[in-house]
């Protein structure tokens, strides 16, 4: 296998999309400076495609979407599924349910903005729904400092089983403007159900009566709020 071989299957093997034989030859250039035609490019690719052929490999190149892509072959199809619903069954924690709620209807938003609404550090669970790909950094803002910002994922969606975010479910509550997203209040529970469990999206909202805020100064006894989950306790902002 010759060096440029080598280099295209790299290529197509990085690669979450199909990648195009334009695409890489605009890779090898900016690479190396030296322009290949698209029949060498193709005739490698070829070449890489037919190598994958033999049942010694689990994968193969597949060409759809104009451009090519490693995939598993069919025949493991079923077993992968099978993990990937058994990964899909490991439940999410209330901290992790509580963040990706916040994250769902509010993004983008940043961490800072997280913490403000649930009153606790969220670097451990943030990190996890990362780890998971149920959310994703989709930017950073213009304030001081540039934070990043949060979104939802495709798969998130696929786990909700849901096919735009329009279709979340609507919570009146958000719309009340005696209601809003903060400390320990009413709960609001919405379930959502998927083909192996029923998912749980829980949304803390806090009804702001000033006769219980009055009460609450005159006592002056702060609430504590604590976050199991490997969390950092921190008292709300």
């Amino acid at each position: 296998m010759d060096r440029l071989q080598q280099i295209l299957e790299a290529l197509i093997f990085s690669t979450e999309q199909p990648i195009s034989l334009a695409e890489l030859q605009s890779v090898l250039f900016a690479y190396s400076g030296e322009e290949v035609s698209m029949e060498a490019i193709k005739e490698q690719v070829d070449a890489i495609a037919s190598k994958y052929e033999s049942d010694a490999f689990v994968f193969e190149i597949v060409q759809s979407g104009g451009g090519y892509q490693f995939l598993t072959k069919p025949l493991y199809h079923k077993p992968i599924s099978t993990l990937l619903q058994q990964r899909a069954k490991r439940k999410l924690s209330t901290a992790a349910l509580e963040c990706l709620s916040i994250i769902a209807y509010s993004q983008p938003v940043t961490k800072t903005e997280i913490e403000e609404i649930r009153g606790v550090n969220c670097d451990y669970t943030i990190q996890k729904l990362l780890e998971r790909d149920l959310i994703r950094i989709t930017g950073r803002t213009d304030t001081p400092g540039k934070p990043l910002q949060y979104g939802t994922t495709q798969f998130f969606m696929d786990y909700f089983g849901i096919n735009v975010l329009e279709e979340l479910p609507r919570l009146k509550e958000f719309e009340q403007k005696d209601l809003s997203i903060g400390d320990p209040g009413d709960i609001m529970v919405q379930e959502t159900e998927n083909d192996d469990q029923t998912i749980t999206l829980k949304v803390h909202t806090e009804r702001r009566d000033d006769a219980q805020n009055q009460q609450h100064e005159e006592n002056n006894t702060p609430e504590e709020t604590t976050e199991t989950d490997s969390e950092t306790e921190a008292e709300p902002q």
